[in-house]
């Protein structure tokens, strides 16, 4: 019912605009013809005169009817509504002028319905006061639409084409929460730049004297393309103006409807770390899984467990979800499968630390493809546990390629981590070794073996987000280790989303590192926390850095030479290979493993720290 009442008073209101337009014409062609006899009132006001103008009325209306402005509904003074004034003018235009040049040369003994100059001048008259009548009845509508009961003031911080969409459909949104009341632009060209009718006032630096003159409360951040720096600037300098910053999604999530108040949301971690959806090559990751046997290991890890989700998606022959600990298992069945009884063959409780349980596993499945999450990744504690990084991170990845070397796996993929670039922590040197045992299972021959880097990854079970989270809701402290401490920092879709383009692009024995964007400040995360939070007291206290860790990572060691590959966010560097045999030799005891790790994952003598003799000459003859 009320879809049926809007329709008819939409149907109204072009009908009215018709009737005014034709008036116009009616008078335009009055006026011009009184031009024409140089305002000679007897020759003006004739009966020709009159029939010329109702007859430009009617056919202007009727025209517009089938051609123009009254056929459908259009915004009042869009480009839309422009051109098909302007088409609809210019037909009667023509048929005005012909019908009178017809008339004068057919039937010369009448007298001339109007002289030739009329129709022409009468024409671009009409044109103007109906444009300048639909610019007076927008800039009126408005400005009733800035004055709107209960809705928000805001500041729209852009003046580009996603702001020119936002404004228009704020202002045209009897409904919208939001109204616009000022233009931002950090472009000093478009200084005094009006986008429907508001115009641009200045730049981040005026965003409080522009919110104190107008009011404002929010301020809308309208550059879908904004980097995650910019979005972090503009977020401290509204805060500090005390307005509240506000986005709006990247443009290739509005494609086809445009931008509405209902856009508009809070910012995120995802807007502050500059992380975008991922454009995948979905028939390339199609050829590599679907019908395959994929194998994870760790699949109750988050990386894991999302990795299964999104593999899920390519239909596998099997999914086959492997690890050593059952609770985990169980939770991504049941968020596979909507069932957690543990029960199908699918779901395999083992460690990789058990290569002979391995054995037996690979040889039930028999694994195409497999992608090896399973790792140990707490960094403090595997400084005071070296053996444990060597039995799991080492050992156990050398048991898993082992495994998938004797039953022909084809695809072999190892989830490796920033810290592996030039490492100074247990931890990177554990993950750098496996690297190079991929590596060197690749020079084999039989299937690809590949390693993908990559930095931390947000909301993974034990990461920082959600150990600051839990410190906030405890009311605090927010523990950090330094006010300079910076991370590489990627979502858990997204990165999961690009190992699959990995292993679908990588040779073998590469190590292919993702695109991470920018460093991020861990201080600034803990702050955007708390503020998001709305818990502005949070004491944040500095722990200084732990044994091992770095103020910065990288994504490559000083002398990786790193290459482009077939996706733009995808790059590819080697490493060194070491023999399953260097490794598999050793049995250091626990005072040894961390210089043993230390020997085996360094690069050359150049970069390999100082060390004992005995791991110091084992480095030198594996390098």
């Amino acid at each position: 019912m009320k879809g049926a009442s809007e329709r008819v008073r939409s149907s109204t209101a072009r009908l009215a605009w018709g009737v005014v337009d034709g008036v116009i014409w009616a008078v335009a062609v009055v006026a011009a013809t009184f031009l024409r006899f140089q305002y000679d009132l007897d020759a003006t006001f004739v009966a020709n005169t009159f029939i010329a103008a109702g007859a430009a009325a009617a056919a202007h209306f009727l025209i517009g009817l089938v051609v123009g402005p009254y056929r459908r509904g259009v915004q009042r003074g869009s480009f839309d509504e422009v051109r098909d004034l302007a088409v609809t003018t210019g037909i009667v235009t023509l048929l005005l002028f012909a019908v009178t040049v017809s008339l004068e040369m057919t039937r010369p003994e009448l007298d001339v319905l109007l002289p030739g100059t009329v129709p022409p001048i009468a024409g671009l008259a009409a044109y103007s006061v109906q444009m300048a009548t639909r610019l007076l009845f927008r800039t009126h509508h408005q400005r009733r639409a800035t004055r709107r009961e209960n809705s928000v003031p805001v500041i729209v911080f852009g003046a580009g084409s996603a702001a020119r969409l936002l404004v228009r459909s704020l202002l045209h949104d009897d409904k919208s929460p939001y109204h616009p009341v000022a233009l931002l632009d950090d472009d000093r060209s478009k200084r005094r730049h009006r986008l429907e009718g508001l115009k641009v006032r200045g730049t981040r630096a005026d965003i409080e004297q522009v919110a104190r003159s107008t009011g404002a409360t929010q301020l809308v951040i309208a550059i879908p393309s904004a980097t995650a720096q910019t979005v972090r600037e503009l977020r401290t300098a509204a805060e500090k103006a005390g307005v509240h910053p506000l986005v709006v999604p990247p443009m290739s999530q509005v494609i086809g409807r445009g931008l509405t108040a209902r856009d508009i949301r809070d910012i995120n971690l995802a807007d502050l770390l500059g992380r975008h959806p991922v454009h995948l090559d979905e028939s390339a990751i199609a050829r590599q899984l679907t019908g395959r046997v994929v194998l994870v290991t760790g699949a109750g890890g988050s990386i894991g467990a999302e990795l299964c989700r999104q593999i899920s998606r390519y239909n596998p022959a099997r999914l086959v979800l492997l690890d050593r600990d059952e609770s985990a298992l169980h939770a991504v069945q049941l968020d596979l499968d909507g069932e957690g009884l543990l029960q199908n063959d699918n779901i395999v409780l083992a460690d990789i630390r058990d290569l002979p349980t391995l054995r037996a596993r690979f040889a039930e499945h028999e694994p195409e493809v497999v992608f090896h999450a399973a790792a140990l990744k707490h960094l403090p504690l595997l400084e005071r546990f070296p053996s444990e990084a060597w039995q799991s991170n080492v050992l156990g990845t050398l048991n898993v390629l082992t495994a998938s070397a004797e039953f022909g796996v084809e695809t072999f993929v190892n989830i490796s981590t920033d810290k592996a670039a030039d490492p100074t922590s247990v931890l990177g040197y554990s993950k750098r070794l496996a690297e190079r045992l991929t590596a060197g299972f690749a020079q084999s021959g039989r299937g690809r073996y590949i390693s993908v880097r990559f930095g931390n990854v947000l909301g993974s079970r034990g990461s920082v987000v959600p150990a600051f989270t839990a410190q906030i809701q405890q009311g605090g402290p927010v523990t950090i280790t330094d006010p300079d401490v910076e991370r590489y920092f990627m979502l858990i879709p997204e990165a999961c989303q690009l190992v699959m383009q990995a292993a679908a692009i990588g040779s073998s024995g590469e190590v292919l590192v993702l695109d991470m964007g920018e460093q991020v400040k861990i201080l600034e995360l803990a702050e955007t926390l708390i503020a998001m939070a709305d818990r502005p007291g949070i004491e944040i206290r500095f722990t200084g850095l732990r044994p091992g860790e770095k103020l910065s990572e990288e994504l490559f060691s000083l002398h990786d030479e790193h290459r482009s590959t077939d996706h733009p966010l995808v790059m590819a560097t080697d490493v060194p290979p070491i023999g399953a045999r260097v490794v598999s030799d050793l049995h250091p005891i626990a005072t040894e493993v961390h210089s043993v790790l230390v020997g085996l994952a360094a690069v050359s003598r150049e970069v390999q720290p100082s060390m004992p003799g005995s791991a110091t000459d084992l480095s030198r003859s594996t390098t």
